[in-house]
């Protein structure tokens, strides 16, 4: 029986929604070939057909009544639902076909967000792990220094107590020395007179007497300065107080570090605005610096506005001025949240933001805006639309408009182009650095 009903299954083929049956593929041929069923609309077959009948009527239920939100059949409509919202559900489905599209395009452009959310958290984790490896890095550095700092000064006090020993004792042996030789030349000289004394000769005596009575320059006591015994403890003492002082001062220090490292700002800063009227609260106002623009852009409307010319203008000779690319440079800085927009009328466009000392001089990768890791841009031409950052150009969905945001977080790091009409889309997001 099983094997059967899974035949009857593979068997069917299709599901007239006017007749609400469903037909084998042989069957099908009558729903091909009679013109009186042309209008039958054939459709994949459908799980619970029975719910497109009228339970009331048992009619196909054709309509549908917005008043109630419900299907209901041609019946309905002049009997209970008479006087109600009521339409063709062709025809609500395909209102309803319009707002699915555009919820879906609205979960799709979430979905984009999130994308863009995620890899900017993942861009954190990473920039995280990164900056703790550098300080790690560098801390263990540095601490190698300090240790081999000490084993210098260390080394250095032990030289120096050595050296010092070495002299003392140097000097204190040759003291000895002649004090011993003088204590053999004493015994030596004792006993020539006590040999003198016994001599009975009188004239021998008298003779001898003088020569062996004299007696060499003694070495006084008073010159051997005997100190307590104390010698190198003072270094000691010494040594002692730089440790003290040292362990004080890492205390102190050890505690601003501490401090330093739990105070850490990672992340996570106010979410970047959806909106356009959520963007405009970090409006801000630029004007076009003219020391900076390239001799063939023309600017006006108070610096706010730039046309490139074929003639070349009358500026002044300065050495912020771009001489290669045609540029030009806000008066402004940019720090925090900003948010502004640009808006052209023909041609091509280029939007950028750039570090202040980016390269002026020359047709170079050095100066051009997008062809260096100084700068970002966002080029809008007649058929693309690229984004440039270091020399690599992104294509990307051309705006859907005339004007572009620009915002930027400089704490988050993070800066986004937008189409602005009357929403934005999101063109493209990338982190800098």
């Amino acid at each position: 029986m099983k094997a059967l009903e899974s035949c009857m299954v593979f068997l069917v083929s299709l599901v007239c929604l006017v007749c609400l049956v469903s037909y084998f593929e042989k069957h099908l041929q009558l729903h091909y070939g009679s013109p009186m069923f042309e209008h039958h609309k054939l459709v994949e077959p459908i799980e619970k057909l029975q719910e497109n009948i009228c339970s009331r009527h048992n009619e196909v239920m054709k309509m549908f009544c917005r008043t109630d939100q419900q299907s209901i059949c041609y019946l309905c409509s002049v009997d209970e639902h008479k006087g109600h919202d009521t339409v063709s559900a062709a025809a609500e489905k395909t209102e309803r076909q319009r707002e699915l599209e555009g919820s879906r395009q609205n979960i799709q452009q979430r979905i984009r967000d999130r994308e863009e959310d995620v890899k900017v958290l993942q861009q954190e984790v990473e920039d995280i792990n990164g900056s703790a490896d550098k300080t790690v890095e560098h801390s263990e550095k540095i601490f190698t220094q300090l240790i081999h700092l000490m084993e210098e000064r260390r080394s250095d006090v032990k030289q120096q107590v050595r050296s010092q020993q070495e002299t003392d004792v140097s000097r204190v042996k040759e003291l000895q020395e002649k004090l011993e030789q003088e204590i053999t030349e004493l015994k030596r000289k004792d006993a020539e007179l006590k040999k003198l004394s016994h001599t009975e000769d009188h004239n021998q005596f008298l003779h001898s007497y003088p020569s062996l009575s004299a007696l060499s320059e003694s070495t006084h006591s008073s010159s051997i300065n005997i100190h307590p015994l104390k010698y190198f403890e003072d270094v000691t003492a010494a040594v002692s107080e730089v440790r003290d002082k040292l362990q004080d001062v890492l205390r102190e220090m050890w505690t601003n570090i501490s401090l330093t490292v739990t105070q850490v700002d990672v992340l996570l800063s106010p979410p970047e605005p959806k909106t356009r009227a959520g963007s405009l609260e970090y409006s801000c106002e630029l004007t076009l610096d003219p020391n900076t623009a390239y001799i063939q852009l023309l600017l006006s409307a108070g610096n706010r506005k730039v046309t490139f010319m074929e003639d070349k203008q009358s500026y002044s000779d300065h050495p912020e001025r771009f001489t290669g690319w045609s540029q030009v440079l806000s008066r402004e800085s940019l720090t925090g949240r900003s948010y502004w927009e640009v808006e052209w009328s023909e041609g091509s466009i280029e939007v950028a933001v750039a570090y202040k000392n980016i390269n002026r001089v020359g047709w170079t990768e050095e100066s051009g805006f997008g062809r260096n890791d100084q700068s970002w841009s966002l080029y809008c031409g007649m058929n693309s639309c690229d984004f440039w950052y270091d020399d690599i150009e992104t294509p990307i969905s051309d705006p859907q408009s005339s004007r572009v945001g620009v915002y930027l977080d400089h704490s988050a790091v993070i800066l986004s182009f937008y189409s602005v009409s009357d929403t934005m889309t999101l063109l493209h997001r990338v982190r800098y650095h």
